[in-house]
């Protein structure tokens, strides 16, 4: 019987995610000049995961 997806090892879990945590959105910000120190963390603009 093979073994339900959920279930592999983590190393095959590896794929690129589509959903950005918000310390990863506010990086890509700051690196676009779009956010800076003190602005609010919520109500964040739209940002692309890095390739």
């Amino acid at each position: 019987m093979s073994q339900h997806r959920s279930l592999r090892a983590s190393s095959t879990l590896g794929a690129k995610r589509n959903v950005l945590k918000r310390y990863e959105r506010v990086e890509i910000l700051k690196k676009a000049g779009s956010w800076k120190t003190g602005d609010r963390v919520t109500g964040l603009r739209k940002t692309k995961p890095p390739v």
